[in-house]
């Protein structure tokens, strides 16, 4: 990576920094030392910080002038905005992109849905609901609408998981419930029940963490 241009290296040390976050290797709150970031990547500190500085325009990363770099930490009243907004805008997108899906797109989220039920590995479960989630968005015409809603899932993925631990083992039938009623009003084409059904499926996570401040304290 040493022999990339600053601007290449830069986005690739983004990239694998948000995968890290995403995934959960990188836990909210976990420092990011700048110049190991560098040795371990075998590159300079200049793209480590044009990195961290495009990461902080993404909400996953804190940066504190003489301080350094954290991932950004869970807070109550982020996770409030965050999905109030989400609960907004998703419905939106998905009306943008409705009336597109095919029988076969169709057919895809019932066959992602069956391999959500299948997985109790919260990392696995996570994957499958964004690919489900984002496959009903495929064939919208709302380029700047795709790009908030797509910052504002990797801003929640910290609250996402924490919810996933929370619930995944006992409660994942609601989960596949609320899947199965927006898959089939999506194929009866009735959108505007499916924008109600993904607006009350985004408020539940935000509403259950609501129950849980210790999340919040610990951080993780």
């Amino acid at each position: 990576m040493a022999d990339l241009p600053s601007t290449v290296a830069s986005q690739r040390i983004a990239e694998e920094l948000r995968d890290r976050i995403l995934s959960g290797r990188l836990a909210p709150g976990t420092r990011i030392i700048q110049d190991e970031l560098a040795e371990e990547l075998r590159t300079s500190r200049l793209p480590v910080r044009e990195a961290l500085r495009i990461l902080q325009s993404r909400g996953l990363v804190t940066l504190r002038a003489n301080q350094g770099a954290w991932v950004t930490r869970m807070d109550m009243r982020e996770c409030e905005l965050s999905y109030q907004i989400r609960e907004r805008l998703e419905p939106l997108l998905l009306a943008e992109s409705a009336p597109g899906l095919s029988e076969k797109d169709i057919e895809g989220l019932g066959e992602l849905q069956d391999r959500i039920e299948r997985t109790r590995d919260v990392g696995e479960f996570l994957v499958l609901d964004r690919e489900l989630h984002w496959a009903t968005y495929r064939h919208h015409q709302a380029d700047e609408l795709a790009s908030i809603v797509a910052r504002l899932w990797d801003t929640t993925q910290h609250y996402r998981r924490a919810f996933s631990r929370l619930t995944l083992a006992r409660r994942s039938w609601i989960i596949g419930a609320e899947h199965r009623l927006l898959i089939e009003t999506l194929r009866d084409g009735d959108h505007a029940s499916a924008e109600r059904i993904l607006e009350l499926h985004i408020r539940r996570t935000r509403v259950e963490l609501a129950k849980h401040p210790e999340v919040f304290q610990t951080g993780t």
